[in-house]
């Protein structure tokens, strides 16, 4: 780092340090170029955080609670077909959620050793971008500062979606965020989307005991998978007890007494479904909104997305963007990948993705993985294919 007055001077400057921007630092430390990483995160507890959204109240917490779960739901059903004979099996939520948070807190401050063993320089606030590469930082006291970039990585993360119908109500009526930090299981849980999001989390609470119903606005199960296996899943989520509803789409709420009263409607009619708690998943925005200052002239699509070549340029000279933050599938390793891609662009190295063959998967029981084109797509486009299946019944690992 060099200074000239008050600006200080980085080859990158990457704002966010989520799985997309804290990869990107990390890769352009290690390939010689000296690099800041910009990023607002606090916690609940108020302190500075590096992981985003994924690692802090993300994939990370979640697959925390799936795992924890999904041991609970083991010993009350399934060991005694092992001939596992377990009593007085008692919920400890607290102490489930204190070994989430300390996985969170494990791989966040994994991180931090990763920045200094590599040379980032962490700067705690927000970033903006401004012209010519400079990059304004506004720290959580308040105090501005100004970066000049060579190069200029953005990497905002994204926000779960809110709609007017659920607007959201602290400890009631919550996003993907807040459905990790109940303090007490719902008698009845509610989930506004069948999607990734709403599957894995309705799992953990149906498996500590909740009654889950879904309230999906589609009347597709998981349109982005293979049909086959978006119907048998579907099938094996309705057996384990989720309360799957297609073609469901949330009108109102209201929030009293009794519950959250959830108005939607189907093929059918009107309906009311009331629950204790309830968790609106329907997808996630990218945060470009104030991420450039208006003279800059970043492109941005109709919903907010940046736009990029395919190697994550923008329109702008020296200014990138990867992640939830453009187009493609909202997934951490598809993030990383692009930060990867774009440190060795920016180093003179040869480097590419290839954005048809990022898998996608679910964490759900059974976990759902898929890659590529589905069977439907290409039987729409025509396309001669033949396919291979094999039953888990039949895989005596499966057992």
């Amino acid at each position: 780092m060099s200074k000239q007055g008050d600006t200080q001077k980085y080859d990158v400057v990457i704002i966010g340090a989520g799985p997309g921007g804290y990869v990107a630092a990390i890769r352009c430390a290690q390939l010689g170029l000296k690099t800041a990483c910009v990023d607002r995160w606090l916690g609940a507890d108020g302190k500075p955080a590096l992981g985003g959204t994924c690692l802090n109240v993300g994939c990370i917490p979640s697959k925390a609670l799936l795992e924890s779960s999904g041991r609970y739901e083991d010993i009350n059903h399934s060991f005694a077909d092992h001939g596992i004979t377990a009593s007085g099996v008692k919920l400890d939520l607290a102490k489930m959620m204190s070994r989430k948070e300390k996985v969170v807190n494990d791989l966040t401050q994994g991180i931090v050793g990763l920045f200094k063993a590599n040379g980032v320089e962490w700067l705690q606030g927000s970033g903006k971008l401004l012209p010519k590469q400079q990059v304004q930082v506004t720290a959580h006291d308040g105090k501005e500062s100004m970066l000049d970039a060579t190069h200029v990585i953005l990497a905002p993360g994204s926000s779960s979606v809110e709609i007017g119908a659920a607007p959201l109500e602290e400890g009631v009526i919550v996003d993907s965020s807040g459905a990790l930090t109940f303090d007490e299981v719902p008698k009845r849980l509610g989930v506004i989307g069948a999607g990734v999001i709403g599957l894995e989390l309705g799992s953990v609470w149906r498996r500590l005991g909740s009654e889950v119903v879904l309230l999906e606005a589609q009347d597709t199960f998981l349109g982005a998978a293979d049909e086959q296996i978006a119907n048998d899943a579907l099938r094996q989520f309705k057996r384990q007890g989720l309360d799957i509803r297609l073609g469901a789409r949330v009108v109102s709420c209201e929030s009293g007494k009794k519950g959250v009263a959830v108005n939607y409607q189907d093929g059918k009619g009107n309906h009311t479904e009331t629950v204790d708690k309830l968790i609106v998943a329907v997808g996630r925005r990218p945060n470009t909104r104030g991420l450039a200052a208006d003279e800059v002239g970043l492109l941005l699509d109709e919903w907010g997305f940046v736009h990029v070549d395919e190697h994550c340029r923008s329109n702008l000279p020296s200014v990138y963007a990867i992640g939830d933050a453009v187009r493609g599938p909202m997934l951490a390793h598809k993030g990383s990948e692009e930060g990867m891609m774009v440190a060795e662009v920016i180093a003179g190295q040869k480097a590419e993705m290839n954005y048809d063959t990022i898998p996608s998967v679910i964490y759900t029981h059974p976990e759902i993985a898929w890659a590529g084109v589905t069977e439907q797509a290409l039987k729409a486009a025509g396309t001669e294919y033949n396919v291979g299946s094999f039953p888990f019944a039949a895989s005596g690992r499966a057992r």
